[in-house]
């Protein structure tokens, strides 16, 4: 009686313990379901929010989709702020040039070329639309958290010399720039020779640019960007795109790449942000470089871009700035990288050509004719220009001077190397 008794508790015991582990493991799948309904659910809305309805839509020959968005429901008009801004098709004022771009580098040896952007082979966008890359489902899965999806890491800005130093030994991001600060700056500009740098692990990026500056290194800093990038992360593939970026609080929880988020305001139908620049440079072969500027409207305030000499493309509002309501206090030209340092090695991926600076025209990447806006809008040459890189065996930058180029640099490097471990 005893052990049939001891049987009949060891098999209602043993029949609990298996329901309640099936009920668990059910309860467990149900909750892992829910969590990728829940993340499905997040990741449409956010694709509705970005990808507006589309007028027309362009394949690129690359993947991308082009939509021709109408101008007046373009991303920027989700913002609060400007649900009843009237845009403002072109600049009151644009600043004066300090060269007539069409007799630089008239020279056989230092030729360059202009550069196009590949869904162009494809189809146009009609005027009083913009083109808007498509964002896609699995661009959106990559990133972190769809919170995050199409932002910098913090403290992604490089540091001049007089920053605070616990600050320039940041989270895996190193540089090779020329800067100028001390001053009050209303814009900048430079031609950027433009390459397709190598890129080694797909959550690292390698990027030229140039950073108009305001406030601290810490939590207040304002940042307007442009330039070209290569960045698996967050566009799928290691294309040369062209980009733009803001934040207004060191990159917390303002601002993003391109239109992926509200902020700039677009006017133009040709140029899409973050769309694949064509060609790009080669040794010893053909350059491209593509000139790009950025300056404050004094009439109305706004941060106006211009891509080329003839593609005025929009305009960051004024009221999104708390330092650059005003003027920039710093500018910086140059490239950045992130290194990840897989296995403990610095990485192998480039910066602008993977040369170092010394390597000279068509095997360096350079930014030539680079100028500062004043407070008169005019384009002058910028004063005390000094340089910053963490570590000049991995990344490089050398500065020069001549009549074709006025102010200009070579910079970059492969990263991994002997000297670079």
């Amino acid at each position: 009686m005893g052990a049939a008794a001891h049987f009949s508790k060891e098999r209602v015991f043993g029949g609990f313990l298996f329901w309640f582990c099936f009920w668990g493991l059910l309860s467990l799948t149900c909750a892992g379901r829910l969590s990728v309904s829940k993340q499905n659910l997040e990741v449409h809305k956010h694709l509705n929010r970005l990808n507006k309805p589309a007028v027309k839509s362009i394949q690129s020959p690359d993947g991308d989709i082009i939509d021709c968005v109408h101008i007046s429901k373009q991303p920027a008009f989700d913002h609060p702020f400007l649900k009843d801004h009237k845009i403002q098709m072109k600049p009151s004022y644009s600043p004066e040039s300090l060269f007539d771009e069409s007799k630089v580098s008239e020279k056989p040896k230092e030729r360059v070329n202009p550069v196009t952007q590949l869904w162009h082979q494809n189809g146009v966008c009609s005027e009083g639309t913009i083109p808007v890359r498509r964002t896609k489902k699995e661009d959106v899965l990559r990133a972190s958290s769809v919170k995050r999806y199409g932002r910098k890491k913090h403290r992604s800005v490089p540091l001049p010399r007089s920053a605070d130093p616990d600050l320039i030994n940041q989270s895996g991001h190193q540089h090779a720039i020329a800067y100028v600060e001390g001053g009050k700056f209303y814009g900048a500009k430079a031609t950027i020779n433009v390459w397709e740098p190598k890129v080694q692990n797909s959550n690292e990026f390698s990027l030229s640019q140039l950073w108009i500056l305001g406030g601290s290194f810490g939590q207040d800093l304002n940042s307007i960007e442009a330039g070209w990038q290569v960045s698996p992360d967050l566009y799928g593939d290691n294309n040369t795109r062209l980009f733009t970026y803001w934040t207004s609080d060191a990159y917390q929880a303002t601002g993003c790449y391109n239109l992926l988020c509200s902020g700039f305001i677009q006017i133009n139908s040709q140029i899409a942000m973050g769309a694949s620049i064509s060609p790009v440079s080669g040794f010893h072969n053909p350059q491209y470089d593509i000139s790009i500027t950025i300056w404050k409207d004094p009439k109305e305030g706004h941060w106006w871009m211009q891509f080329g000499d003839g593609y005025v493309l929009g305009y960051w509002p004024s009221f999104l700035f708390s330092y650059l309501a005003d003027s920039a206090s710093i500018v910086e030209w140059g490239g950045e990288v992130v290194n990840m340092e897989e296995d403990g090695h610095h990485t192998t991926t480039q910066m602008g050509s993977g040369q170092f600076p010394d390597e000279g025209f068509t095997k360096a990447s350079y930014f030539r004719n680079i100028q500062v806006v004043d407070s008169s809008n005019n384009l002058k040459e910028p004063k005390g220009l000094n340089t910053f890189t963490e570590k000049s065996n991995c990344y490089d930058v050398e500065v020069g001077k001549n009549d074709d180029w006025g102010h200009y640099f070579y910079y970059g490097g492969p990263g991994r190397n002997p000297n670079c471990q």
